[in-house]
C-alpha cells in the first residue's frame, strides 16, 4: 500500500489529528484542538509520533480514550 494511502486511511479513521510521516521515516500525528486542562491532567497530548502506522493507529487511540474519558 503506498505512503499516501496509509496517511490517509488514518486521517479518516482520526479527523481530529493531522496525520504526516517525517523525512526520517516516523509517522506523526498533531491535534487540531488545543487541550483542556482535565485533558492534560488525563495524559493527553498535543503531538504523538510513532515508528510505523499501525503503532501510531494504537497511540491515537489511546489518546481518543483518554480524551474522553476525563
Amino acid at each position: 500500500m503506498s505512503l499516501d494511502r496509509r496517511l490517509a486511511e488514518i486521517a479518516r479513521e482520526f479527523p481530529e489529528w493531522t496525520i504526516w510521516r517525517s523525512d526520517a521515516g516516523r509517522w506523526w500525528a498533531t491535534r487540531h484542538h488545543p487541550l483542556t486542562s482535565a485533558q492534560r491532567a488525563a495524559g493527553c497530548a498535543m503531538t504523538i509520533d510513532a515508528d510505523e502506522p499501525d503503532g501510531l493507529r494504537e497511540l491515537l487511540r489511546e489518546q481518543e480514550a483518554r480524551a474522553a474519558d476525563p
